[in-house]
């Protein structure tokens, strides 16, 4: 609930009305210059993929089908 009696925030610079905006002067757009566009390369892959464009799978000796390594007895 608010104060009645508290008035300090409107006696405070910036609380006034504020002063109405004049517009801008338009400017011409600047003339565009021409882009040149660079031809795109294909790019080799580091590792095999299969035709969705995901990695081939690989089997690892030392992980077993989930991803957890094998712990072989000493």
């Amino acid at each position: 609930m608010r104060d009645k009696k508290d008035n300090a925030t409107f006696d405070l610079p910036g609380f006034s009305p504020a002063a109405p905006l004049e517009p801008e002067a338009k400017r011409p757009p600047a003339p565009r210059g021409k882009r040149s566009t660079l031809k795109q390369v294909q790019l080799e892959l580091l590792e095999p993929t299969d035709t969705t464009g995901l990695p081939v799978w690989v089997r690892d000796e030392n992980l077993d089908l989930t991803g957890l390594p094998v712990w072989a007895p000493n």
